[in-house]
């Protein structure tokens, strides 16, 4: 598989996901109880071959940032429980591995559901985050919800937040207050984190890639739901 509009690492995630069953394509009813052509579940990426692809595309997708205008500089990267802890680990081995000079001493944290109350105590595992630059590691963004508990975290230990990074930016709005009607407009909670915190959320892939990077490889029906899709909750920001 191969893509005129994609960069050669997307691609090669892309394809991963198709093969791994990650990206779905059919009918699935959502957390917001929307009606979603296609499906991605970072869960899914369980599979050594898996892993490696989604770690080394969280990776290049950081040394692209960092190689144009707009770098973000960090310290830690930190994966809110519970996909975002293999996520971030593996993201941190895969960097190591890519640019040893710059990420060999580079560090991870992720945080506990629930604070221990005996041992080290604590709600973070991992590196210390007081005073450091910290990149959030995940995998999407529904609600927001999890992102800003993360962002909550570090800033109670001391941490600064510098940035998100999500595999998937599925360029959706929010749900309208009045029942989520399509005609409401909305932002996107992607947006609305950039918004609040004035931080860049980064994705490896949009739901632009998607439609673009699989015109013509897949069936034209799974192709036009999406862009169907797509303008029905088309994001006001």
């Amino acid at each position: 598989m191969s893509s005129t509009t994609l960069s050669q690492y997307k691609t090669e995630f892309l394809q991963a996901a198709i093969n791994g069953g990650v990206l779905k394509f059919g009918s699935f009813e959502l957390k917001s109880k929307r009606i979603s052509p296609y499906f991605f579940n970072a869960g899914d990426f369980y599979r050594a071959d898996l892993l490696r692809a989604i770690s080394s595309a969280y990776a290049k997708t950081i040394i692209e940032v960092n190689a144009s205008s707009a770098p973000i500089e960090f310290d830690i990267l930190f994966g809110p429980a519970y996909k975002g802890i293999v996520l971030a680990s593996a993201t941190v081995d895969k960097l190591a591995d890519l640019q040893p000079e710059k990420y060999s001493k580079l560090c991870y944290s992720f945080d506990r559901k629930e604070a221990k109350d005996h041992g080290e105590g604590g709600n973070i595992v991992g590196a210390p985050l007081k005073g450091k630059r910290v990149l959030i590691v995940d995998d999407v963004v529904s609600a927001g919800t999890a992102k800003r508990e993360a962002i909550a975290k570090i800033q109670k230990e001391g941490g600064i937040a510098v940035g998100v990074l999500v595999a998937l930016d599925r360029m959706e709005k929010l749900p309208a207050p009045n029942g989520d009607d399509p005609s409401t407009p909305m932002p996107s909670a992607i947006g609305e984190i950039r918004k609040d915190y004035g931080i860049p959320v980064l994705s490896i892939l949009t739901l632009d890639d998607i439609i673009e990077g699989l015109r013509g490889k897949i069936s034209e029906d799974d192709i036009r739901r999406m862009e169907d899709y797509r303008a029905k909750y088309k994001p006001s920001d």
